[in-house]
């Protein structure tokens, strides 16, 4: 693989790790977590552990769940990766960008999100019971697992289009998907940390939440075209030459 096609495979994954970003659950969780502890009148430096725990959580299982998918990828695979793979891959982004539009947040006021309740109940009690740095670490972690229904799609093609690349570049792409998938969240919590209220932060988001709808579900709809050209159709024009 050339470095042209390098770099091409990174900014896709980069691309897929915005998309990642623009997902809104572990946002909700961190100010539940956090607006919480501050009812509780939770010192300081208390929440900043708190915080610090919950998004190393995240960022645990963000990396564990990209480096998996792509392992077991890349153990199922050999050779070129089948055209198959590359349509479930862009079928499913495809998919779920449709449903994001169409669903992701409940006909209500605020930002309450379209998953199970019994998953939007268990974080919720989670949140309100978190009191030590371990204890948010764990819900980082059931946060991100919380939203695999919507974030699959980007981890999913991330992780196929990792596996050409070389050892190195593959370890430099989970890093860096990892950390642009959760910047939001990383800046959030550092507003959070320093003393910004929360209330503003979710009347920010809440007057936002139909952009960053918009945006996720374009995003996955865009990144499933884009893949499905270079991979499937343009591939099988080049292999007819």
């Amino acid at each position: 693989m050339t470095s042209v096609d390098t770099y091409i495979s990174l900014s896709v994954v980069i691309l897929a790790a915005f998309i990642h970003a623009s997902f809104q659950l572990s946002i909700s969780v961190l100010t539940l977590m956090s607006g919480h502890a501050l009812g509780r009148k939770t010192a300081r430096h208390r929440l900043i552990n708190l915080i610090g725990g919950y998004l190393f959580g995240a960022t645990v299982m963000t990396t564990l769940l990209l480096t998996f998918v792509a392992y077991l990828f890349g153990s199922l695979i050999t050779g070129p990766i089948p055209g198959l793979w590359w349509a479930i891959g862009c079928g499913a982004a495809v998919g779920v960008g449709v449903s994001v539009w169409l669903f992701y947040y409940r006909g209500q006021l605020g930002t309450v999100l379209w998953i199970p309740r019994g998953f939007a109940q268990h974080l919720d009690s989670r949140s309100k019971a978190t009191k030590s740095a371990t204890e948010s670490f764990s819900l980082g972690l059931s946060s991100i697992l919380s939203e695999m229904l919507f974030i699959f799609a980007p981890i999913f093609l991330a992780a196929l289009i990792l596996i050409p690349l070389s050892p190195d570049m593959q370890l430099f792409g989970i890093l860096l998907y990892a950390t642009v998938s959760l910047l939001p969240l990383y800046i959030i919590g550092l507003l959070i940390g320093s003393g910004h209220k929360i209330s503003h932060i979710q009347r920010w988001r809440e007057r936002n939440k139909r952009f960053l709808q918009f945006a996720a579900g374009s995003g996955l709809f865009l990144l499933g075209l884009y893949v499905y050209n270079e991979k499937i159709i343009v591939a099988s024009m080049l292999g007819g030459l």
